[in-house]
């Protein structure tokens, strides 16, 4: 009996084993973090105080950033996860062009214990078309 005719014959058993997997490795690809549009990120860094973690690159911050933001490339994060330490208990809200990297970020940052973790759902990018400003960097 070739694969083949095995599906065809079992074809309601592989997808129930297809669908088994699926839910098994789906928690690994969800976003961690909470996903905060425009206006509820807004609300959440002016209720919360929260701090803005912009994980782009450096010529994407100077380009244009969230008002009191700070800077930390998500190839960088690893390393310079030191730096923040000290904010492990309080809100962040991590920010990236679309909100992958911020996602992504994320989990890395709720591995290291961090606790109060949100990204900008849709990224700089929702921000942009929500009409939200922005601060550019002047060199």
């Amino acid at each position: 009996m070739s694969p083949l005719t095995f599906i065809q014959d079992n074809i309601f058993l592989v997808a129930i084993a297809v669908g088994s997997g699926l839910m098994l490795v789906w928690p690994g690809f969800r976003q961690a973090g909470k996903p905060l549009g425009p206006v509820l990120a807004t609300q959440f860094i002016n209720r919360e105080d929260a701090i803005v973690i912009d994980v782009r690159e450096a010529r994407e911050f100077e380009a244009g950033q969230l008002p009191g933001s700070r800077n930390i490339p998500f190839q960088e994060l690893r390393a310079r996860a030191g730096e923040l330490e000290a904010l492990k208990e309080k809100p962040l809200l991590l920010v990236c062009t679309s909100g992958v990297r911020a996602g992504q970020a994320c989990a890395q940052l709720q591995r290291l214990g961090f606790t109060r973790l949100n990204t900008l759902e849709g990224g700089i990018d929702a921000w942009i078309r929500a009409g939200l400003p922005l601060k550019r960097s002047g060199k």
